[in-house]
């Protein structure tokens, strides 16, 4: 190391900066107050407006189905209706919260455009108000899994009045996601479920009039006409005989129509009741609700603003100020040492 740079290191060692402190003290203290009283200044609400934070702690539900939460009778699929949501679950809710339709509707209820006093003729309103939304209401996942909702706002009324709204309109604004979906699901189901109970109801009436015609259980009453023929025909009696044929005729004409039918019937009634199940369940979620989340903590009116910290702005620009003015004095003090230096080798 050259002895020039060695003695610029040791120039400043803690002694000599402590006498070089000393010896700038009335100026550093000056520009340090200087520095505080403006920041204290432009700290205060004729510079920038304090806002007031308000809180809303969610936690998602591990269902969203009414039917199977409470109606469905398959252990594998019934969830627990007061059960907590997972990762998933929060996620979906983050999404739900983020997204334009509780956005658009949040602007709409309090009138943002007016409460942010941005211009409704300005070019670009919709951009600045979307900005001055995102930076005033946040939303981010706890450590906990839970959800956070939290609003800025000059008004603590209106902070606490926005962030309880938004935790009602993820209510509103999912089911109607779902319902859209259930109602669908549930018109597919009602068509199939009537369209089946239609057909039932045609074998029915088929079955019906083949029993009119006299068949009522094809098997047993084959086997006992043929059983009595067999009887008729020993005793050689001609007009039983030929009632019995008669009889034998009908029962060769509709049996097999009418095992068809019984069987098909009974097939097609255990699927009705099962289709019945799912209408009953499809009915429900198109038609009933539950809430998407539990509420931890619901806003309230905050008693002292959180924005700006004046203490972190007084102390961060006292702090700036009197660093910077030590910089600024050592560089000048090099510069006239430089200066000084060069006219002294200028008259040698």
């Amino acid at each position: 190391m050259s002895e020039k740079k060695f003695s610029e290191i040791r120039d400043f060692d803690s002694s000599s900066l402590g006498m070089f402190l000393y010896s700038w003290r009335k100026h550093l203290i000056i520009i340090s107050l200087i520095a505080a009283i403006l920041a204290v200044l432009f700290s205060s609400p004729w510079f920038i407006t304090p806002l007031y934070r308000s809180t809303v702690v969610l936690f998602p539900v591990s269902s969203n189905s009414v039917s199977r939460a409470l109606l469905t009778d398959q252990p594998a699929a019934k969830t627990d209706i007061l059960e907590f949501g997972e990762d998933e679950q929060t996620e979906q809710m983050l999404q739900i919260l983020s997204s334009s339709k509780i956005r658009d509707k949040v602007i709409e209820k309090f009138d943002l455009l007016k409460h942010y006093r941005i211009s409704p003729t300005s070019k670009f309103k919709n951009t600045e108000l979307n900005r001055r939304y995102e930076s005033n209401i946040t939303f981010r996942r706890t450590e906990f899994m839970a959800v956070k909702i939290t609003v800025l706002d000059r008004d603590p009324q209106m902070a606490a009045n926005i962030a309880n709204s938004i935790s009602e309109l993820l209510d509103s604004t999912k089911n109607a996601m779902q319902k859209e979906r259930a109602i669908k699901g549930f018109q597919i189901v009602e068509q199939e479920y009537f369209k089946l109970r239609n057909e039932i109801a045609f074998m029915e009436d088929s079955l019906r009039k083949i029993r009119e015609l006299g068949v009522y259980d094809y098997e047993s009453q084959s086997e006992m006409l043929n059983q009595q023929l067999a009887i008729e025909i020993a005793r050689g009696n001609t007009s039983g005989i030929n009632a019995l044929e008669d009889r034998l005729s009908v029962l060769a004409r509709f049996g097999g129509a009418y095992v068809s039918l019984r069987d098909m019937l009974e097939h097609e009634k255990k699927q009705l009741s099962y289709l019945k199940a799912r209408y009953e369940e499809a009915k429900v979620d198109a038609s009933e609700n539950l809430p998407q989340k539990f509420v931890v903590e619901s806003a309230y009116k905050a008693e002292k603003k959180s924005y700006p910290v004046r203490w972190i702005i007084v102390l961060v620009s006292t702090i700036s100020a009197f660093l910077i003015s030590v910089l600024v004095i050592i560089s000048l003090e090099k510069l006239g040492k430089t200066s000084l230096l060069k006219k002294k080798a200028h008259l040698i």
